[in-house]
């Protein structure tokens, strides 16, 4: 497999994703306005002094070639957003990974795949069923995804090995959490794909999950919750694949169990029952255009705007989390030009955007 990009640029996107406020959401409009990640770095420095800010921190090229060595000593593969081994499925995302480690086999990356995930504390029935719907999965020739945790996902690892498994991590990929799974992360990396967008030698910590979640149902035509309390993981994955429009479905189980509440809930709420193989296939039947590519604003200058335009946005963010869209909407700006306005306030450390494009203020 070869890549389009130059190896100068492969190292830019490297450096660009591991800068300080520079999120996925806007490493992407650093692309589209910029061209390449070389030119995105050379004008760091002047779109955070337009917006009031100091240049965000960089990462020297020692860092960079480290974290390439570190890596490359792993046997663990660099994927950049732009590389052909970057999963497709992610690329119609906004706000995917800007950058990926994996070890293990990628082409797994490329393979129409399922989502099983659920509690870490799963019942022994949930366990089994798990593996056993994994076991189904792989025989009809899907890669099932998981989060390589306790109970349900590691159930769904050991069911599918022989026919294709991805487990996305929340630290780096050489970071075996829960330390208990090691036998399993080692059969991962030799049969199967083990996936992470944090750095080599990271260490998961509470919010990497989330983003690590957003992963799993960005990969994956559909998500399967086996066995979720009501404050889960699991429904987070379930929520952001409903936002990426992928299917979501769960298995119901006793009202009895604390543990199926969350499971029961979704189905309340519109999610597909899954009783086996029969309604997952079923759901991924149904045309959803997972893989056309989401429309996309241009992002235009500042300079564009006038003061008034910025002063009203700044006016809009407040602590809590408003998505662009509605900030398009109630400041009567051109979606181009007030995203480019929330690009250069963010990479001036005035606002945070976060990895589902929501805006808040950074103090």
């Amino acid at each position: 497999m070869t890549d389009r990009l130059t190896p100068e640029e492969r190292i830019a996107r490297l450096t660009l994703a591991r800068t300080e406020r520079v999120g996925p959401v806007t490493f992407q409009q650093l692309l589209r306005r910029e061209g390449s990640a070389q030119a995105a770095l050379e004008r760091l420095p002047e779109l955070a002094r337009r917006a009031g800010g100091q240049k965000p921190k960089t990462p020297s090229p020692d860092q960079i070639a480290r974290e390439i060595d570190a890596g490359e000593a792993l046997g663990a593969h660099l994927i950049v957003q732009g590389d052909d081994a970057y999963p497709a499925s992610l690329a119609t995302l906004e706000g995917g990974p800007s950058v990926l480690w994996a070890r293990g086999h990628l082409d797994l990356l490329q393979r129409d795949s399922i989502a099983l995930v659920g509690a870490r504390i799963a019942s022994a029935a949930g366990q089994r069923f798990a593996q056993g719907l994994a076991v189904e999965i792989g025989g009809a020739g899907l890669v099932v995804v998981s989060g390589m945790a306790r109970g349900v996902d590691a159930a769904a690892h050991l069911g599918s090995l022989r026919t294709g498994t991805v487990a996305v991590l929340g630290g780096g990929v050489d970071d075996v959490y829960p330390a208990d799974n090691a036998g399993l992360y080692q059969r991962l990396i030799q049969e199967g794909c083990v996936l992470s967008e944090s750095p080599i030698g990271h260490r998961a910590q509470a919010r990497d999950f989330p983003r690590r979640n957003r992963i799993i149902s960005g990969l994956v035509r559909a998500v399967v919750v086996v066995e979720a309390e009501l404050r889960s993981g699991s429904l987070i994955t379930a929520r952001l694949a409903a936002e990426q429009g992928r299917e979501v479905l769960a298995v119901p189980g006793s009202p009895l169990d604390p543990r199926c509440a969350g499971t029961n809930d979704l189905i309340r709420q519109g999610a597909s029952l899954c009783a086996g193989l029969d309604d997952v296939l079923r759901a991924i039947e149904r045309p959803r255009g997972l893989f056309e590519p989401t429309p996309v604003y241009d992002v235009a200058d500042v300079e564009t705007s006038d003061q008034a335009l910025i002063d009203r946005v700044l006016g809009l963010v407040g602590p809590t989390p408003i998505a662009r869209d509605d900030l398009i909407r109630l400041s009567q700006g051109s979606a181009g030009a007030v995203l480019g306005i929330l690009l250069e306030l963010s990479l001036a450390g005035r606002i945070v955007v976060g990895h589902d494009g929501a805006v808040s203020r950074s103090d």
